[in-house]
């Protein structure tokens, strides 16, 4: 595991600029998404669910409310406290780093949803998330992981633009660079000046096919929405697998 301290998502996804930035995410796509999946995947009720990258845990508490038993895990220590506050007997948060093994977590379903992989510089570290899936998954789990489609033609690179949320100004540069894209943040917040990027590695299904049968998975099932529409390399915007143990 990169020992990197400067880890642009220990800083970022902690900072309240990173929550005010994306508030207005459509919270209706993500609960469509999950009864999307939640359909298909037909889970019995109790079945155990890790959300792996949980953030504040808004697809957690979904989940629970839909009856299962669910397990929140993030890296994000003001995150998962913020979480935490909604923990019951079968909803329950945990600070933990993604790369490293959970020890004595088993579970029926395994979700990574929204782009939350690929942040690391090395591959290695993307590999021992995989691998550490496979040691918390039951016998025949499943495993979701949710990406964007990378193989789609995107012409919103090298681009520069502008928000401005509660007073707060954001600047915004994306553009690709060594196999990932790079976004660049400047925040103006009246007049202090700070500045954050995100990064996230350009994979394709064949890469993530490499990766998740080299740790004994199997891909059963691809999708390009999440109205789980088929994946079509060229169009889809999503590339969501359905992996199995």
């Amino acid at each position: 595991m990169s020992e990197n301290e400067n880890e642009w998502f220990k800083n970022w996804f902690d900072t309240a600029y990173y929550h005010i930035l994306y508030k207005k995410r459509d919270h209706s796509e993500a609960s469509r998404f999950i009864d999307a999946l939640v359909d298909y995947l037909a889970p019995p009720k109790a079945s155990k669910f890790l959300d792996l990258a949980c953030g504040k845990g808004r697809h957690s508490i979904y989940l629970n409310h839909k009856g299962f038993d669910v397990t929140g895990l993030d890296l994000s220590f003001n995150s998962i406290q913020c979480a935490k506050q909604l923990e019951s007997p079968t909803l329950q948060f945990l600070e933990h780093d993604m790369r490293l093994p959970l020890e004595n977590f088993k579970f029926d379903y395994i979700l990574n949803l929204f782009t939350s992989f690929g942040y690391f510089d090395e591959i290695e570290d993307d590999k021992a998330v995989i691998r550490n899936v496979k040691q918390c998954l039951n016998p025949g789990g499943t495993f979701v992981l949710d990406y964007f489609n990378a193989a789609k033609p995107n012409a919103n690179f090298d681009v520069l633009f502008t928000k401005t949320i509660d007073n707060i100004e954001f600047e915004i540069i994306k553009h690709i660079k060594d196999g990932r894209i790079i976004k660049e943040i400047t925040v103006n917040d009246s007049g202090k000046i700070l500045k954050y990027s995100e990064q996230v590695r350009l994979y394709n299904l064949e890469q993530f096919k490499q990766i998740v049968t080299d740790q004994g998975l199997t891909i059963v099932q691809t999708f390009g929405s999440y109205d789980l529409e088929s994946y079509n390399e060229g169009t889809s915007d999503r590339l969501i697998l359905v992996v199995k143990n």
